[in-house]
């Protein structure tokens, strides 16, 4: 498993981030304190808070080429 903080800021952005998290097989959550929903579920992610980094869950430890196209939604560290 790994987890990533990512940052959906705009509308375009969850479209677009929706579209890739798609076509990996593997299971992935967002994470905004105790809301957990589907990465792959734009209703989901648009019921949480987008001001703020959300944490991504992937359900799987080959996920280079997935970590590679989110790449622009990867949070800055602090």
């Amino acid at each position: 498993m790994k987890t990533v903080m990512i940052k959906l800021s705009l509308v375009e952005n969850v479209n677009k981030f929706v579209n890739i998290v798609t076509r990996y097989p593997f299971e992935m959550d967002l994470r905004a304190g105790r809301h957990v929903v589907d990465a792959k579920s734009i209703l989901g992610i648009f019921s949480l808070d987008l001001s703020r980094p959300i944490a991504l869950e992937i359900y799987s430890d080959d996920c280079e080429a997935l970590m590679e196209e989110i790449e622009p939604f990867i949070a800055p560290q602090e």
